[in-house]
């Protein structure tokens, strides 16, 4: 039988367990990995992380088996850890690359393989055509014997390099001491202790929710947005806290709750802290945002003289243009957000500790700089539309709403005038009001997503809902 094709998506490649996401379809990935990284070095060394899902530990050590068999030191993370954790133990290691075993905020049927390069940073598109040609030129890689490998991998411990990482970003001990009271929502995934580990244990208390393993993750989809997180929100509401950091299922993305319970959305987290690193910390640089990020930071940047660029969906594309540009900071609407200094990938350890400085320095809860915020940029709104597909017949169903699109393009949306359209990551529509609407694939689930920023909500309604009408789809928002 013809061994299953694998594709990668934005990040990476993910599979249903036991469908798709196999031992045997892991080791294949692995030995084309493994071919990679010599092909990169003479004396390759190779990091494995894994999340909190179901056997992620088991597929870890089935691709350092296939590395040790390969002849590449492998060092294995002794315990759960979030992805850019490993991001940093390739720049800190000099290592030839990582691979995170974790499907992020997908379901908890999935899992998936995350390939990190020499530079910390996701695969770029030519690699990643390269993997996939090798991968699917292999039918079969079978378990080597663990002798072959023998003294090739290591158990490894990466938290007290990272924690001095951090602390180099972060006046952690200002944090520490400035008696806050901070929540942290693990939403069941690898991130747990992390933050504790670092600002607890002086005046300020963190509280840590969801941080047992539970590969379910109680029944919701372990992405730090509504309504996944609604019965943190409503903790925080009458909880008596400072602020709430959620973080996914690998810790990379991040969600904001401010002290009245009201959540910060990703475009809104984005624009203070670009605020925040150009005021209160002096910084300056360009800015990198994907498609579906905020126009705010287009007024900001405005502002303060400093350029913004607009890359198509995904940290892959992201971090090659951050480093290109050597960019201050990069962002994705899905709660990814990068740091220069740091690695040019996405850190939610770091954002949510970077949030809690941001308190520390300015002396005000998040509820009003983020009002300061509004009264500099206007009002801005956000909504996402998910429309989910059925696997089986997503190529054809996608390939027919991009092409409803395509030649049918529209003139005007809910009543306002399109200025102009981009069109390589899925459409988006530029409104002559300054909102804009997008319809897009994901890259790593069988779902059409639309979005939109108005000046509104109901504003952003409408947008959704008429983009939706033109391609004949239809579906309720899943965050605002």
């Amino acid at each position: 039988m013809a061994a299953q094709q694998i594709k990668f998506g934005t990040d990476g490649w993910r599979g249903i367990i036991a469908d798709d996401f196999t031992y045997g379809n892991v080791r294949r990935v692995a030995q084309a990995t493994a071919q990679y990284m010599k092909s990169r070095s003479n004396d390759p060394l190779a990091i494995v992380c894994y999340d909190c899902r179901f056997a992620s530990e088991d597929f870890a050590q089935a691709v350092a088996d296939i590395f040790a068999s390969n002849g590449i030191k492998t060092l294995v993370f002794d315990r759960p850890s979030p992805t850019q954790v490993a991001s940093w133990t390739v720049i800190d290691r000099k290592a030839t690359g990582a691979v995170a075993i974790t499907a992020s905020h997908n379901p908890y049927q999935f899992n998936g393989y995350k390939y990190k390069t020499e530079t910390g940073s996701a695969v770029p598109s030519e690699v990643i055509a390269e993997l996939e040609r090798t991968i699917n030129s292999l039918d079969d890689v079978p378990a080597p014997d663990h002798k072959v490998g023998h003294g090739f991998v290591s158990s490894y411990d990466p938290r007290p390099h990272y924690y001095a990482q951090i602390s180099r970003m972060v006046d952690l001990d200002a944090i520490k001491n400035a008696g806050l009271r901070v929540v942290h929502e693990c939403m069941y995934g690898s991130g747990y202790g992390y933050i504790a580990d670092m600002i607890g244990g002086g005046r300020t208390v963190v509280t840590e929710l969801h941080n047992q393993r539970n590969p379910l993750f109680g029944g919701i989809n372990p992405e730090p947005i509504p309504p996944n997180i609604d019965s943190t929100i409503a903790m925080m509401k009458v909880g008596n806290q400072d602020l709430c950091i959620c973080t996914d299922g690998d810790a990379d993305r991040v969600g904001i709750i401010d002290e009245s319970g009201r959540f910060i959305n990703q475009l809104q987290v984005f624009a203070l802290l670009m605020l925040y690193l150009f005021e209160a910390r002096g910084m300056r640089g360009p800015v990198i945002k994907t498609v579906n990020m905020t126009a705010m930071v287009d007024k900001l940047g405005a502002e303060f003289g400093e350029r913004v660029f607009e890359v198509p969906v995904g940290f892959k594309n992201v971090a090659p243009k951050m480093m290109e540009t050597n960019a201050l900071l990069g962002g994705e609407e899905s709660g990814g957000y990068a740091v220069r200094g740091h690695i040019p990938e996405r850190d939610g350890i770091l954002i949510g500790l970077l949030f809690a400085d941001m308190m520390v320095k300015s002396g005000k809860p998040i509820s009003q700089i983020l009002a300061g915020l509004e009264q500099r940029v206007g009002p801005h709104a956000y909504a996402r539309h998910d429309i989910h597909l059925q696997r089986d017949t997503y190529e054809s169903d996608r390939k027919r709403i991009l092409e409803t699109l395509q030649q049918n393009e529209p003139n005007e949306i809910a009543g306002v005038a399109v200025q102009r359209v981009r069109s390589d990551d899925g459409f988006k529509f530029y409104l002559a009001d300054g909102s804009w609407v997008l319809l897009r694939a994901s890259g790593t689930e069988a779902l059409i997503r639309i979005y939109s920023e108005a000046a509104d909500g109901e504003a952003v309604e409408a947008r959704l809902r008429a983009l939706e009408d033109i391609v004949g789809v239809r579906q309720h928002a899943t965050a605002s």
